[in-house]
């Protein structure tokens, strides 16, 4: 079944403790099966950690409603163990890391702007009016 729903995607920045980097790939290699169906269930797909120089983490998923998904991780109890679990990695943060996480703002996507550049290729153009074109007027 096909959603007609828009995806909608989501980019976010958290610090890890330069300390406990080993220690937070280590925890990611395999990430609980739990907590994975928990990811999945909340909606979320196309779900990508990068870790960047000096801890510097970026996330990166798609979700059909990111208010539910958020909704259902929040009241996970396995969610809830997972945050408790990696809170201690983060810098300065106020909160559980799915939570608390700095939001990104997308500013270019090659499918979204290939699809409008399709879409303004192949609009009608709408006829001219001869009275109104250049040279025709008295």
């Amino acid at each position: 079944m096909t959603s007609t729903t828009a995806t909608t995607r989501v980019c976010f920045q958290l610090w890890i403790r330069p300390e406990l980097l080993d220690e937070y790939i280590a925890r990611h290699t395999p990430v609980w099966p739990e907590m994975l169906a928990e990811i999945a269930a909340a909606g979320r797909r196309n779900y990508s950690l990068f870790l960047g120089e000096g801890g510097q983490l970026i996330g990166y998923y798609e979700t059909d409603d990111d208010e539910a998904a958020q909704a259902y991780l929040a009241a996970s109890a396995v969610a809830a163990r997972w945050e408790a679990e990696m809170g201690r990695f983060f810098v300065g943060l106020g909160g559980r890391p799915d939570q608390a996480a700095a939001p990104l703002t997308e500013i270019f996507n090659l499918h979204d702007q290939l699809t409008a550049a399709q879409h303004a290729a192949v609009e009608p153009t709408p006829p001219t009016d001869p009275v109104h074109e250049e040279g025709t007027a008295s």
